[in-house]
């Protein structure tokens, strides 16, 4: 079986979908307590690597994403689907599990 090289730049989400490249989670609490992997969160903020080309509306148009590449986004929690390319985690979402832009 051929073995497939994914990277950043050969994934391009299809219709609504964006590719989002998640951030860190914390590793230590306000307090300073430092927290095994079984205890942190699933973090909810990432960077957008890759959008898809929009919805496809019934009369054959498409409907654009208001995201970009680049925009730091808040998505909902159990959204998408979590994939690792290397040592960096990302999420492939729909644009309607995004929740806001950061600035």
């Amino acid at each position: 079986m051929a073995t497939i090289s994914l990277n950043v730049s050969t994934v391009k989400p299809l219709g609504d979908r964006v590719f989002v490249k998640v951030s860190k989670s914390e590793d230590k609490t306000t307090g300073g307590i430092l927290l095994p992997d079984t205890a942190k969160e699933k973090p909810q903020v990432g960077e957008i690597a890759a959008v898809g080309l929009g919805k496809l509306n019934d009369d054959g148009s498409r409907q654009a994403i208001e995201v970009k590449v680049g925009d730091k986004v808040l998505y909902s929690k159990y959204a998408g689907t979590d994939i690792k390319l290397g040592n960096e985690e990302y999420v492939l979402l729909s644009e309607k599990d995004i929740l806001a832009t950061l600035s």
